[in-house]
């Protein structure tokens, strides 16, 4: 199976502008990303449309595809930057994975776990999720809940599902409930589909797009993973993973 990894990386951010480029223990976030999806992945690159992205991944070795500011979602994002890849390359990819940039403290088992998902042929699009097991992480989260064949039933940024005749502090004694890490598999066929979708309500009210391909009746299938993700949305974030790596871990 030959399998594409391509991390989105954007510049612009309204909680922590320039965040691909932090410093996280002497290398930046996007390096850090790139070089532990390339312990699972032949094929790794960075789409972006800032050159100061661009320039940092080809100064670490990286590949790298310059991509349009116009796009409002990473999915949109990959699919360009697939397309343009996919031009210079005699790999014919089975599936293309979308691996969040801000996710430094990614480990390749993840990635292994989702790729193994399209083992199925009948698998177009699957996606990662985590077990939680305390109070404390149901408070912020985008939270899943699936069916008796992995297949995601919905996504919510409310804790699903919700335990009427339970006292909330806990839920989590009772329940595992599982939170969604933003990596995506996708057949090519079904990434194109995906990127052309039109928005939907459900997509619109909780601001998830995986819900605009739910809605329209398709499946993602979930895998389960067991390392826990931090990703950085803002400047408590990163000095929260910073103490994680400790220097240099990772």
């Amino acid at each position: 199976m030959n399998v594409l990894g391509i991390i989105p990386a954007r510049y612009a951010s309204t909680r922590l502008e320039g965040k691909p480029l932090v410093d996280l223990g002497g290398r930046t976030m996007i390096q850090r990303v790139y070089e532990q999806a390339e312990k699972a992945l032949e094929h790794v690159i960075v789409a972006t449309d800032d050159e100061r992205i661009e320039k940092v991944v080809k100064g670490f070795g990286g590949k790298v595809v310059m991509t349009s500011n116009d796009h409002t979602t990473g999915t949109n994002r990959c699919l360009e930057a697939f397309n343009k890849y996919a031009e210079n390359s005699d790999v014919l990819f089975d599936v293309i994975l979308n691996i969040q940039g801000d996710e430094p403290l990614l480990v390749p088992d993840q990635i292994t776990s989702l790729v193994n998902c399209f083992d199925s042929s009948d698998v177009q699009m699957a996606t990662l999720v985590i077990p939680t097991t305390k109070n404390e992480d149901l408070t912020t989260g985008v939270f899943v809940v699936f069916d008796k064949n992995y297949n995601a039933m919905y996504f919510s940024r409310s804790v699903i599902p919700n335990h009427r005749d339970t006292a909330k502090e806990h839920w989590s004694k009772d329940h595992i409930f599982y939170k969604h890490v933003g990596m995506y598999g996708f057949r090519p066929k079904a990434l194109e589909e995906f990127a052309h979708l039109e928005e939907t309500k459900l997509e619109n009210y909780e601001k998830l797009e995986q819900l605009r391909w739910l809605e329209q009746g398709n499946k993602i299938k979930i895998a389960i993973t067991e390392h826990q993700s931090v990703p950085i949305d803002t400047a408590q974030d990163l000095e929260k993973v910073r103490k994680i790596i400790g220097g240099d871990l990772l």
